[in-house]
């Protein structure tokens, strides 16, 4: 991420707000001004503006920020007008209740993708998602999608980073193996994050198409346990035939 050591309090503040949804577990003071290259004085100051403000809030007994459900709120008006997020939501219901796991449906923005659209399912494991989140492209389900069947613009421009962000040891690092990816996703029809961003979770996602051109990225995700590698042909089957059923609506009851 670019520094913004010179940008206006008002780019500061949107700039750390960005680098706070880009977090799971947050950042204090000192990671923000050292990721946006502004001073740590000025970075306190913001940070407690947002938090005043209830942009921003400070995690339990810690010196750790996140975003506040202020901030969440924001993208919520333009997220329920995208169509396709109303429309996919009845299958998505159903894809979820067939499968028992939680559904997302994600499209780019920037060089990241965000979801707009999520259906979660009964049971004591949850995944840490939700509507208007943003996340990686190398290292998601829904990401690859996006590289491999989305504008083409972003894909080069993703290519061309010399290094992506390692989380897991399965994470794909460099733009040659991710340009193999790509050509192995095309090919199958279907993407696979295999603990890439988060060990012990799967993720298996598919294109949905509207008028013959790229929408969306549908995926399905859950733990190793239950997606595991045997039953990953079976999941894209299951996704394919919901991504049909978005692309061209009609009502449908969950299974």
């Amino acid at each position: 991420m670019p520094t913004v050591q010179n940008a206006s309090s008002v780019e500061r503040a949107l700039s750390i707000l960005e680098c706070l949804d880009s977090s799971r577990r947050g950042l204090n003071i000192s990671e923000i001004s050292r990721k946006l290259g502004i001073p740590k004085s000025s970075a306190h100051v913001i940070m407690v503006t947002l938090e005043r403000l209830g942009y921003v809030q400070k995690r339990n007994d810690s010196l750790y920020y996140t975003l506040g459900l202020k901030a969440y709120g924001l993208g919520q008006g333009m997220m329920k007008s995208l169509s396709i997020s109303e429309a996919a939501l009845p299958h998505m219901r159903a894809l979820s209740n067939s499968l028992h796991l939680p559904s997302h449906l994600a499209v780019p923005d920037g060089d990241q993708g965000v979801y707009i659209q999520k259906v979660d399912t009964p049971g004591l494991i949850k995944i840490d998602t939700y509507v208007g989140r943003r996340m990686d492209l190398h290292c998601t389900g829904v990401g690859k999608i996006l590289l491999a069947f989305g504008p083409p613009e972003l894909a080069e421009r993703v290519l061309q980073k010399p290094v992506y962000i390692r989380y897991t040891r399965n994470t794909i690092t460099s733009p040659r193996q991710m340009q193999r990816e790509i050509v192995k996703i095309r090919k199958a029809g279907y993407a696979l994050d295999d603990e890439e961003e988060e060990l012990a979770v799967r993720c298996v996602a598919v294109p949905v198409f509207q008028s013959g051109r790229f929408a969306a990225a549908l995926s399905v995700t859950g733990t190793t346990t239950q997606v595991p590698l045997p039953s990953v042909e079976e999941v894209a089957r299951e996704l394919r035939a919901a991504a049909s059923a978005i692309s061209a609506p009609q009502p449908v009851e969950a299974r």
